[in-house]
């Protein structure tokens, strides 16, 4: 089955949406420094962009949750590959994530994480997807709200591919 991609952010309305985030960030914890979590593999475009545009000292770790696999759709199966390497405890915490649809990944992904202890945890998403929610995410920061699409491009993948576009896109399945 092939695929075609269409627009549905320029890379132009991207970035200028990363740099409107990375203000508001950097004024929310000014005087203080932040650590910024990736979820792999998709959020590390963003994740870099971001942290780019916050003011503010940052420190970045990154986590690898997955549960999608090459699939279209959530198996709603939770998978960490890959854990954090510094200790959070006592520190302001950024969770960044390309996406949030279903809500199950970051749902489990925070829980655990505030099991951690850090001083405070918050979370930003390049993309919120609510019409797909189960589980309820708070969003602290958020790029773009888009409709229930299957998304690609600016990190996000089907089957490992498109991640490089530089712009969001729809995919459709021909």
């Amino acid at each position: 089955m092939a695929e075609t991609i269409s627009v549905l952010y320029t890379e132009e309305q991207v970035d200028a949406r990363i740099r409107e985030l990375g203000e508001t960030i950097s004024k929310d914890y000014a005087g203080k420094s932040l650590h910024l979590i990736c979820i792999l593999r998709g959020s590390v475009f963003f994740a870099c962009e971001l942290a780019k545009r916050i003011t503010i000292p940052v420190s970045i770790d990154f986590m690898s949750v997955s549960s999608y696999g090459d699939d279209t759709i959530s198996s709603g199966v939770v998978k960490v590959t890959k854990d954090l390497d510094d200790v959070i405890k006592d520190r302001d915490v950024l969770v960044v994530e390309d996406i949030i649809d279903t809500g199950h990944t970051l749902g489990y992904l925070l829980d655990r994480l505030k099991a951690r202890g850090p001083k405070s945890l918050k979370l930003c998403a390049l993309l919120d997807k609510p019409d797909r929610r189960e589980v309820e995410v708070n969003i602290d920061y958020t790029g773009f709200t888009i409709p229930d699409e299957f998304i690609v491009g600016y990190g996000l993948d089907y089957a490992q591919k498109y991640r490089n576009l530089p712009y969001i896109g729809i995919v459709h399945m021909e």
